[in-house]
């Protein structure tokens, strides 16, 4: 976590770094936000039959076939026809100019079906896309390569073994820094207050991410932090909040601070142990068809709940917000959430590739859409990273403060 001065100043040094690039890139939002996964095969064979006319139909194809005779022809140095042919899908994608649609190859695919699931083969630490066309760390996870290794939170990935990760989203990242067990990926970064990029070699081992954070505080409140929303985090939560209540648990805090999202099923699942009876969110496409997730009410929590949030708190973070607000069973403290109120949903193609589209916003139970907003706190506070650095967690103070007032 960082103030706002330190985010600017890294943000224009790394624009520095990257001037005289020629390939300009927008500056994404991206967050990890609400994925879906969708089990339907699109045969490639059918796509004429999916829709009216194409772009590619005259003389798009042969002006692209021209590009590709250029390119082979004067182009510095040999280029795979595989590599022409993916990049025009992800131009394809990126045309859309929606940070959070993107094209996968087969291989990028599996790696973002591995970090849904929170089971992998890497190195050990949270990504997300940054804001300066450069993925950054949100987190490392506690002994595990990229800890032992020396990489830190709000590092950003400037190159994965040589190759600029400029413009490239998270996934592709990913995809580049996973591989097998006992290898090893060299990342360079950039980080704050360093005059030039860090070189870092990291082993690649199995992982599996622990995405819940437990602890009893002091006076029986309970402290529970959710990193991500992936396919383990639903049980790593419930084991956590069982282990509350057999400790005699009086109230609650959980800390969605620095979360970029995750599974809508996931969050509605973590939504079903806490929620009354009722809507958690409802989703409506561009044709205007809803879908509703709902909570039958069993297992409403019974002590105070107060919610941490931040910036980075995003997209299924908050839904989960966002509920808890509308629902007035808990107080957020903290700052203003990320604001990413749309969905998205991965599409098989039958040869093995996928795309990721938007296809939906979503709505709190209260039919307000965050998008570009987010959800403001109740109790407002900036965080100190001053206080922080010599070990105060002033947001947490806050939390604890106002939790023991709801408890009396």
């Amino acid at each position: 976590m960082q103030n706002q001065t330190n985010k600017s100043t890294t943000k224009y040094y790394i624009l520095g770094i990257v001037t005289g690039i020629l390939a300009a890139v927008a500056i994404t939002l991206g967050i990890a936000g609400i994925v879906r996964f969708i089990h339907v095969l699109v045969p490639l064979s059918q796509g004429n039959a999916m829709a009216g006319s194409h772009i590619t139909d005259g003389n798009v194809e042969k002006k692209l076939a021209l590009l590709e005779d250029t390119i082979q022809k004067y182009f510095w140095k040999d280029v795979e026809e595989e590599q022409l042919e993916d990049g025009l899908y992800r131009g394809l994608l990126r045309s859309l100019e929606d940070p959070y649609s993107v094209y996968y190859t087969n291989d990028e695919l599996v790696a973002l079906q591995q970090q849904t699931e929170g089971i992998y083969y890497g190195i050990g630490a949270y990504i997300q896309d940054g804001d300066t066309g450069y993925v950054q760390i949100s987190g490392v996870i506690k002994n595990t390569p990229a800890e032992t290794s020396g990489l830190m939170k709000g590092d950003y990935i400037y190159k994965v073994n040589g190759e600029d990760m400029q413009g490239r989203d998270k996934a592709y990242v990913v995809s580049k820094i996973k591989g097998e067990e006992h290898t090893y990926v060299t990342l360079t970064v950039i980080r704050e207050n360093e005059s030039a990029p860090l070189d870092i070699d990291v082993e690649r081992r199995k992982i599996e991410s622990p995405t819940v954070e437990y602890e009893m505080l002091e006076n029986g409140m309970a402290y529970i932090q959710l990193i991500e929303f992936d396919l383990v985090t639903t049980g790593q939560f419930e084991a956590a909040y069982e282990q509350a209540q057999t400790e005699g648990m009086k109230g609650l805090i959980i800390d969605l601070r620095g979360n970029p999202g995750g599974n809508l099923s996931t969050v509605c699942d973590i939504a079903r142990m806490l929620l009354p009876k009722g809507l958690i969110v409802y989703t409506e496409d561009k044709y205007g068809k809803r879908e509703e997730y709902t909570c039958k009410g069993e297992n409403a929590i019974q002590v105070p709940l107060v919610v941490l949030t931040d910036g980075l708190s995003a997209s299924a973070s908050e839904i989960l917000a966002g509920a808890v607000k509308d629902y007035q069973i808990g107080t957020l403290v903290g700052t203003t959430t990320f604001g990413k109120g749309i969905v998205q949903k991965v599409i098989n193609l039958s040869d093995g590739s996928a795309v990721k589209l938007t296809v939906s916003s979503y709505f709190t139970p209260n039919g307000n859409n965050i998008h570009g907003i987010g959800i403001e706190p109740d109790v407002e506070v900036e965080f100190d990273a001053e206080l922080y650095k010599n070990g105060t967690d002033n947001q947490l103070e806050k939390a604890k403060e106002v939790l023991a007032e709801m408890m009396h």
